[in-house]
């Protein structure tokens, strides 16, 4: 499948993440401990809000279709871009074509989303989906993925107004519809989606197996178990990371979201809840 990570708090450069952890995510493209596949290198992708408030409501995505792990554009950028909320993610493609237009996150206005999973026969179910999509938002959909499909049925039901009901009401049509097919257990994710300020993060599977999903837990916390920790002095008690898996940073530093929850971050604060397809 593949990994991804989301980060909310201070401003900070993106590598500090992405490539400095003993177990960041540029070594899980390789070397994923947790995930379906141990390499993922079907292309990546980076999706940030710039620090400029003139622009910070616009995210900025960076796409490329060969591995994460020698591309020295990615590399370049990530050592230059500072930002306050940011995704990354590195695909192993199940099915689809490696290209451009199928690497996450993908990006509608001030919205960006990024998946780990997968729609079980998505070429068997596909018509159907994608005839449910919105006549306005369906001439946008650029690539051939099961995760752009998710992304446009929920936009479509409301993701812009009221996210949690609308990934409800996504999911919730999909099984239906493999229902319908007679495909079993059609629906693997681990989602996350942003609007720029908040970040909900979902994880849940029809067969209640879902791939792992790993959230930090408070700076202020560690600080306390950890108080030799020195790179913890230079981190904010606002910042937030949700990963496919932990970067090996600190055996306790990640707690493992529950099975069927969502998650949601802002402003340095972490709330979870369960989800409930509709």
């Amino acid at each position: 499948m593949c990994r991804w990570m989301a980060f909310s708090g201070s401003p900070l450069l993106i590598d500090t993440l992405l490539y400095k952890p003993k177990h960041s995510l540029i070594d899980q493209s390789q070397h994923a401990e947790l995930g379906a596949e141990t390499t993922n290198g079907d292309g990546f992708g980076l999706g940030w809000y710039p620090t400029d408030p003139v622009l910070s409501g616009t995210p900025g995505t960076f796409h490329g279709v060969g591995p994460a792990w020698s591309n020295r554009n990615l590399r370049d950028l990530a050592g230059h871009l500072r930002s306050p909320l940011f995704f990354a993610h590195v695909r192993a493609s199940s099915g689809t074509a490696v290209q451009e237009t199928n690497c996450h996150p993908f990006r509608h206005e001030n919205w960006l989303w990024m998946h780990n999973g997968s729609i079980r026969d998505f070429a068997r179910l596909k018509r159907d989906l994608l005839l449910e999509v919105d006549d306005a938002l369906f001439p946008l959909i650029q690539g051939s993925t099961d995760s752009e499909a998710m992304f446009y049925l929920a936009l479509t039901y409301g993701l812009r107004d009221d996210p949690v009901p609308a990934v409800e009401r996504m999911v919730g049509f999909v099984e239906a519809t493999a229902a319908r097919h007679g495909v079993a257990d059609p629906v693997q994710m681990t989602v996350a989606t942003t609007d720029g300020e908040r970040i909900w993060a979902f994880r849940y599977s029809t067969a209640h197996q879902s791939r792992t999903l790993f959230y930090s837990r408070t700076v202020d916390g560690l600080r306390a178990v950890h108080p030799e920790v020195e790179a913890l002095r230079l981190l904010s008690d606002q910042d937030r990371l949700v990963v496919s898996e932990p970067l090996g940073v600190m055996p306790d530093a990640f707690r493992e979201v529950p099975e069927s929850t969502y998650s949601v971050i802002y402003a340095g604060q972490d709330e979870m809840s369960g989800f409930n397809p509709r």
